[in-house]
Order: structure tokens, then sequence, then C-alpha cells
């Protein structure tokens, strides 16, 4: 029961009851014109205990009820008397009752732990609980003025009983009308009709009492029956589970005929070319294997495992119960939570194969710990390093010695014992001789330094294992020996072979990681990999560089060719040696210069900049943010331009100026959609200047971004593995099979018309025209070339295919050499144009022209042109009548600009004559430039051309202008430069 109404029906009951001597009457308040303050409401007396009444003689007189001495005070008009500091309150006299809470107090509580006082002699007992029944003496019947309840009615004109709730109702209504106050209606609490008192009605479900016990103390009293008994059936169940799971787990005898399987090497598919059966590209080789005993592998081996796989081998239950539940709240962001242990059972029992990685989990947890309990720790770890696949074709810790160090098992050092243990997780990451960009900086940043903690911990918890800090912090990197030349044999066979199973390798690895599929299966499970790769094409891209001059050995030429309409990749140049070159152009990266420009054009144009939107074409200009000033190739002006013209001649201050307004951010997130690796956009630092390629990129990048535009503003992932079906001819689909299928959507159509029309105008008479192909086809593309001519570009596409061509050398920031020519000849349009087009030439032979959209102008035509500065001197309103020999100094430039035809107004007439112009200004002398030679007006001009150019301009083979300018501040490596320098730009052809 609630305190309130705790208080309330205390307070009832004492009204009900009486004093001790006698009825006190009423108690409601006096009407105006009513009975006195001892004469109940409804004007009767009751009789008292002799039959008689008050105030008529024939009883005694009632005793007036005392005040308090405020109260008393207050209504004889003094002023109450305050109670001294420190006196006590005036205690009640032994055997006195209790006096009633006026109105406004609140009733006496009793205290904590006293028991209610029984009645005496005399009294009436309390009323009997709320909702309860009075219980009739035995063989009692029933009055004829009780009610059923059992409650005795009074008569019309008797005397009330206070007891009855009816005559407590008709007081309260006698006392509200007295009042003016509304009666309170039948039946309500105020009726004495709710709250269960008794004679009242019975209570409906919304007035039963709020139970004031805690939330769970409540729930606890309604649900701890059925979660004993739910936990119960878990257990239970949870008991007969692992009983059936542990009892169908694999044992012993199963992993050794596991290890004894006969493996088979995975076949590589060329493409198929239409009915014909395709033809076996290469396998991945034979595995080989030789077994150790455990007394055979050396400390250091042993160390260098554990550190870099479980650190607590010996000690840990088969399983690492913290290592899982690590793994679980995290997501697996933390590790695997997998033990030596489950690594074996993992990688050894063909029933663990299935499609759900959490059933494949609770398999594995299950055989742990059965082969835990059935074999010695040594023996385990013996098995798992006799069986783990290690890269290279390596089987078992034995043969791995040999495939990277080219040593017996016995002779490691700690550092070599540490990086077999580190490659056991990724091998196939490692099989390359030279590391790519991701693998280098975690082995050096992450896992290197990972290992040496964990052998100085080792030591520290058992001084027979690991190595003393100092020892471990100690450990460098070991040196590998080249991966497929083995000591004293010599290959003569073509290295695309080689460069073809590592690529398709490392991309079944990427694109098939959720159907698990490792670098073991693919070396020791017999897969069938068909792929895109076209054979023809694969020796076109080789052959396609033979037509450049004599360049160093360590020259990077990078070839990527992909089918924008499905995102194959149809062939690449790996490079001249598998073994000892990184794959040219699937891996290595260099500035990609002013071939990055379209992604920033195809960012303006959807965000409503059109392409005949107007910017300023002058050299050098400052943006904000910049220290250093912007200029063009030879700094050259071209005044006010269009995008149209700006990508043609590979401007650059309109491109960093778009840069400027829309923010590096947003074109780099273009270029990412589009298909350029998003770590590329780390490679340097984000600001306008990325409009000029400072960041690095691959020819996969760049084949792979232009292909978007290719195929009208839809992305497909560059591939080259088309389907992987296992031994028994299961189709196994890969991660990106729905992106594959639909594509996604980046530009909209007219946006990539718009793009590909500014690329046609590059082939068309601007700097890439050495790409134009000799049937007349259309070609749209982008040169690009760096500062110090450490990178010359051309990326290009017919409707049909799409490829890149990147030239560098191996170290990003040397520059480019050939013989004959100088750093300042060097051009993207005069080098890998070229080859793009005897590339394309092949790829091209036997295909239907087919013509690109034409361009949809989207965007607004926004105009910005820097505001015309006002002249200091007004011009006079009243024209000369006189003409000057003079020119006027109000004419603009622009308006006398003979290179910007139809900007404002021509040229006056009354130019100066020869004798006021200086020597060799033939502009002035109005004579124009001297003719060139015959010939020599075109786009690809004869060698003896070059002798008629100024000699304080670069030559340029098929260049006009000069232009692209994509990497800054000269020699500027993986970072692109930074922007305090001098902007001394890339140039473009």
């Amino acid at each position: 029961m609630s305190t309130e109404r705790r208080r309330n029906a205390e307070g009832d009951r004492r009204r009900a009851e009486g004093p001790v001597d006698g009825s006190r009457g009423s108690g409601g308040r006096r009407r105006a014109d009513g009975p006195a303050r001892d004469e109940r409401a409804g004007g009767r007396r009751r009789a008292d205990a002799e039959g008689g009444f008050w105030g008529d003689g024939a009883g005694p007189e009632r005793p007036r009820r005392g005040r308090p001495p405020e109260q008393e005070a207050r209504s004889e008009g003094r002023a109450p008397r305050r109670r001294p500091d420190g006196e006590l309150p005036r205690r009640r006299s032994e055997g006195e009752r209790p006096r009633r809470p006026q109105d406004g107090e609140a009733p006496r509580r009793r205290p904590e732990g006293e028991r209610p006082r029984p009645p005496q002699d005399g009294e009436r007992p309390r009323r009997r609980p709320e909702g309860g029944r009075a219980r009739r003496p035995e063989g009692q019947r029933r009055r004829p003025d009780e009610d059923p309840r059992g409650r005795r009615r009074a008569a019309a004109g008797g005397p009330r009983d206070p007891r009855d709730p009816r005559d407590r109702g008709r007081d309260r209504e006698n006392a509200a009308r007295s009042e003016g106050r509304r009666a309170p209606g039948r039946g309500t609490r105020a009726a004495g009709g709710g709250g269960g008192r008794g004679g009242s009605r019975r209570r409906g479900r919304g007035d039963e009492e709020p139970d004031d016990r805690p939330w769970f103390k409540r729930f606890m009293s309604k649900a701890w029956k059925p979660a004993l008994v739910t936990l119960g059936l878990m257990i239970i169940g949870g008991v007969a589970a692992f009983a059936i799971l542990y009892a169908t787990a694999p044992d012993v005898g199963e992993l050794k005929a596991k290890a004894e399987t006969k493996m088979s090497a995975t076949q590589i598919m060329w493409a198929s070319k239409g009915d014909e059966k395709p033809e076996v590209a290469v396998t991945t080789g034979e595995v080989r294997r030789v077994e150790v005993q455990y007394e055979d592998i050396p400390p250091t081996v042993i160390n260098g495992v554990l550190a870099a796989e479980q650190r607590t081998f010996f000690t840990d239950p088969g399983i690492s119960i913290t290592g899982i539940g690590r793994a679980v709240l995290s997501g697996g962001e933390a590790g695997g939570g997998s033990t030596i242990t489950q690594q074996m059972a993992r990688g050894y029992y063909s029933n663990l194969d299935s499609s759900n990685r959490y059933v494949r989990k609770v398999k594995e947890i299950f055989i742990s710990i059965k082969l835990n309990q059935q074999m010695e720790k040594e023996e385990i770890l013996t098995t798992y390093l006799n069986t783990i696949y290690l890269g290279r074709n390596a089987s078992g810790i034995a043969m791995a010695s040999q495939a990277y160090f080219g040593k017996d098992l016995s002779e490691l050092t700690d550092a070599e014992g540490a990086f077999l243990g580190i490659i056991i997780q990724m091998p196939s990451n490692f099989d390359d001789n030279e590391l790519g960009p991701w693998t280098e900086k975690y082995l050096n940043e992450e896992r290197w330094p990972y290992v040496q903690n964990q052998l100085a911990l080792m030591h520290e918890e058992d001084p027979s294992l690991g190595l003393p800090r100092e020892k471990a912090e100690a450990l460098e990197i070991p040196e590998r020996i080249p991966y497929g030349v083995e000591e004293g044999e010599e290959t003569e066979t073509d290295p695309k072979f080689g460069y073809v199973r590592q690529a398709v390798t490392d991309e079944i690895i990427e694109r098939y990681s959720q159907a698990g599929i490792t670098a073991e299966d693919i070396a020791t499970e017999g897969l069938v990999v068909q792929t895109s790769l076209d054979p023809e094409l694969m020796d076109a891209a080789r052959g396609a560089f033979d037509i450049l001059p004599a360049t160093p050995e360590d020259t990077m030429m990078g070839l990527t060719a992909v089918d924008p309409a499905t995102g194959e990749i149809v062939a690449f140049h790996g490079g001249d040696n598998s073994v000892e070159d990184v794959n040219n152009s699937l891996i290595h990266r260099t500035q990609a210069g002013s071939s990055y420009k379209p992604y920033v054009l195809a960012t303006a144009l959807s965000n409503g900049i059109s392409l005949k939107s107007e910017f300023d074409g002058d050299s050098p200009q400052e943006f904000p943010g910049l220290q250093s000033e912007v200029i063009n190739a030879g700094n050259t002006s071209y005044g006010p331009v269009n995008l149209v013209k700006a990508t043609a001649d590979s401007i650059n201050t309109p491109f960093v100026k778009l840069a400027s307004v829309l923010g590096a951010q947003t074109v780099d997130a273009l270029a990412v959609k589009a298909g350029v690796a998003e770590e590329q956009t780390t490679t340097s630092t984000q600001g306008p200047l990325v409009a000029l390629g400072t960041h690095q990129v691959s020819t996969l990048d760049q084949a792979t971004g232009y292909s978007t535009f290719a195929a009208g503003g839809t992305h497909r992932p560059a591939h080259m593995v088309t389907e992987l079906r296992t031994s028994d001819g299961t189709v196994i689909q890969p991660d990106d099979a729905e992106k594959l299928e639909s594509g996604t959507r980046v530009v909209d159509e007219g946006v990539a018309a718009d793009v590909t029309y500014a690329m046609t105008q590059v082939v068309d008479g601007g700097g890439g025209s050495n790409a134009a192909l000799p049937d007349g086809r259309p070609v749209a593309g982008k040169t690009g070339t760096s500062s110090d001519a450490v990178s010359a570009w051309f990326v290009g596409y017919t409707p049909q295919l799409v490829a890149a061509v990147g030239l560098s050398r191996e170290k990003a920031t040397d520059t480019l050499q050939f013989d004959g020519q100088t750093a300042d000849q060097i051009y993207g349009g005069t080098t890998s144009a070229k080859v793009w087009r005897e590339f394309m030439m092949v790829a091209m032979e036997g295909v239907e022209p087919k013509q690109f959209p034409p361009p949809q102008y989207v965007g607004a035509e926004e105009n910005y042109l820097p505001t015309p500065s006002p002249s200091p001197e007004e011009p006079s309103d009243e024209p000369s009548d006189e003409p000057s020999d003079e020119p006027s100094d109000q004419e603009s430039e622009t308006e006398c600009d003979p290179d910007h035809p139809g900007q404002g107004q021509p040229c006056p007439s009354d130019e100066p004559t020869n004798e006021e112009c200086p020597p060799l200004d033939f502009e002035c002398q109005g004579e124009g430039e001297p003719e060139p030679p015959q010939g020599c007006d075109g786009r690809n001009p004869p060698d003896e051309c070059e002798t008629t150019q100024p000699s304080d301009q670069p030559t340029v083979e098929g260049e006009e202008n000069g232009g692209d300018q994509g990497g800054l501040f000269g020699r500027t490596g993986a970072s692109g430069g930074e922007t305090g320098r001098r902007a001394v730009l890339t140039r473009e052809d």
C-alpha cells in the first residue's frame, strides 16, 4: 500500500472509531446557519451509552477537544506563544489519546518496528483491512438491517454509524454542499465507493494499488522460475552439443592422413578465343616438402615462430580463451584468436571446409581441444612446422629455409627465424623479391617491432625461450635470395609467365577472401583459374616499348590495358625479369603529372561547371594557400581560355584554379571512385597542386580510372581472373561479383561524354597528337610529364579499350634518359604517346571502329576571369578629330593580341612604323614570325624543323605551345614536393 493511501486509511479509522470517552460529533465544518461544532452535519445526535442525548441534561456533557495553543491564541485574537529556544514540546499524559491531525497536518506515522496497539477495554475494535470481510460469529444469522456484505444498515432517521462508508459519504456530501462545493459523485473514491473500503463496489483493474518494490524485485518475483528453467535447458543442451562435437571431431590419425595427401598445382589459363579451349598459361609449380623432427628444429626458429604466432603456446590448452574473446569483442580487429593448434586444425582437416566462417571456427576449436589432449606440445609444433605453407612453393619450415635464405634449417639465425615466423600469415606477400609498398610498411612498422617485443617477453616469462630485450631489439630484417633462380641455374623463359603467376595469385587472395582461399590452397589444391589475359596482347605490350631510344636498365616501363565494358585486364607489361624486378604496371607507381587532370575536369563538370566556362590562362599566377606562383610550361600566357582549350594544351593555371574552388579532397574522392587506389592519394600533400599530378599512381590505377569515362561514367573493378573452379569443377564466386555485374555509377553519362570530348582535342591538335591511330578512329587521351622528366605518361582509349603507359626510373627522383635527348626534350607526348600508339595498332586490328558520344556541355558557363583593374586616367568623352601616331594607353592587350582572335576589338591600323620597333620584333614590325620551312607547320614536323625553333625554347617534337606541368617543384620523389619551394612545374607536350 502506498504511503498516501495508508495515511488516508488511518485518518478514516480514527474518524470511525471516535474518542475514547464518547462521541465527538461529525467533525464537519459548521454551516452558516447549521449546528454547532459538536453536532453532526445531518442534524441528528447519536445516543450515548445510556440511550440519552447530550445537551438536554439526559447525559454527561461531552468534553471539548483541546486545540493547540497556537490555534487557541489565534481564535481569541492573541498572538501565539512561541516556545523558547531549547524548550521541549509537551508530552502526552498517560492514558491520553493522541489528537486527530488538523486540516493540512500529516497523520502521525507509527515508528518503524512498532506493533499496532491492541484495543483497550471499552474501545471499539479497529476497522478491518481494506477489501477484507468481517467474520460473523458461528451460528449467528445476518440481521435485517445488514447488507449482504455484512454491513449494518443505518435507519433513515436514526443515528449514523461512523463505520458505515455510506454514512461517511453522506457527511462528505453535506459538508460539500454547506461550503458551496460540488458533491462527489456516487461510486467515486470521495463518495466512499472506491478504494476497496468496506461496503464499496469491487475495484477494477485500474484501481489496483501500485507495487512500490524496485523493478528488479518485481521482475525477479515473476521471472526467476522461467529463467531457472531456461538456464537449466541451456546447460543441458550445451553439454550435449559439446559431447557430440567433441566425439565427431577428427583425431590424430586423420591428421596424419591429411598431411600425407598428395598436393596438386593450380592451372592458370589464357583467355579463351571463340569456341577454342583455353590454353594453360602457367601453373603454380610443384610444392616441395621435407619433414624434420623436433630435435632438428633450432631454437632460433622455435623462438621466431612462437613470437610471431603464439608466445604462450606451451601453456595454453589448445585454444586461447582470451584471444577468442578479444576477437569476438573487436569483430576480428584484434586478431582471429587462433592458436598454433587451431591453425593446424584449420589447414589440414577437410571437414572444416564451410561457407560459414563461424561454423568453421567452432569446428576448429573442438578439433584443437581434442588434439591438445591426444598429442604432446612438441608433437603439435613439429607437425605444424612440417606441413604449413610458407610461399615460394615451399611446404614446411625446412624447404622455406632453402627458398628464402638458401640455407639448411640448422644454420638459420635469430633474425631469419623471426622472419619465417612473420611470413606464416601472408606468404604470398613475401614471394616477390621486391616487397610492395603496403607489405614493406607492414613489415617494418608493425610486424617486426611486434616480434622483437614478443621475443623479449618470452624470455622474461621463461629464460629458456626468447631473447633478452637488448638482443631482441638489435635484430634487423634479413636479406633474402632472389626467387625463381636457384643456385647454379639460369632461366631463359619469357618473364611474362612469372609475372602472370604472381599477379593471378595476388588477385585471388584479395578478391576471394570471403571464400577463404589462401596462398596454400592456390599452390596445393589443384584449382583451375580462367583469366582475361590475351597472350598476343601481352607480347604486344612488351614489344611496343621497342619504339623508344635506348634507355638505362632501371627504366620502369609500365603498360596496362583494360576493357571498359567489363573491367577485364587483357594485357600488362610486368618487366624484363620477374625474379628481380617489381611488376612495372600493376605495382610500381610514379607521379601522374597532367594525366591526373581529367579527374579535376570530371569533378568540375559534376559540380555544374561547363566546358565553356572561362578561365585565366596567363602565367604566372598566385593562388590562396600556395607560397609560390603557379606557372605554365615555358611560362606561357594564354589569356582567357575555356576548359576544352585548357585540357587540349594542358594549361596549368586553370586547373589549379579549379582545384582551389572544388577542393583537393573532392577531386581525390572522385579519382578513387573512378578506380585509383585510395592509398595513392596519400603519396603527396593534398592541396590545389594535386591538379597537376603530385600523387603517385600505377598504370593499373590510370587504366582503371579512365575506363570509367570510356564506359559512360560506370566503374567496374579491374580484374584478370574471370572464373575460379575447384578440382571437382565447383565455381567459387568472388567478393566483388555484384559490382562486376551491375557496375557503380561514378559520374553522369553527360559528364563522361564531355570529359571524353575534351580529351579527344588532346589527340586532335593538342599535345597528344602522336597517339593518333593511322586508321583515323577516334581516340581520347591525356599526356603527362613531371618536372625534370621524372615520369612521362599517356593514358588514352577508344570506345572498346583503354591503355595506360607510364615511364619512370626505379628511383622515383631520377630523371628519364633516352639516347640523343636531354631532360627538357622528354615529354609524355613524345615518348609514352608513341608507345601507346604501337600497342593500340595491334590491339585494334580487326576491331570495327566506333564513335564516342557527342559532347553534352553539362553545367553552366561560369566566368573565372579576373576583374579588370580601373584605369588610372579617365578617358576623354569627346573623340579626337586628329589621328594619333602613338598607340592608345586605354587599349588593352587582349584587344590587340593577335594570338586571341575574336577576343575584344581588332588592333588599330595606325601601328608604329618599322623604324620605331626594336630589332627582331617581327610582330611589332607587322611581319609576324618568320615563315618556317615547308612541312614544319603541322603537328608532326620533320626533324630538320627543330633548327628553326628559338634557341631559348625547349625542342619539343609535335608540340606548339607546351603546357603539361604535372609534378611540381622539381624532383619531388614520393611525396610530390612541398609548397614552400619555387613552382618549377613539370612540362607538357
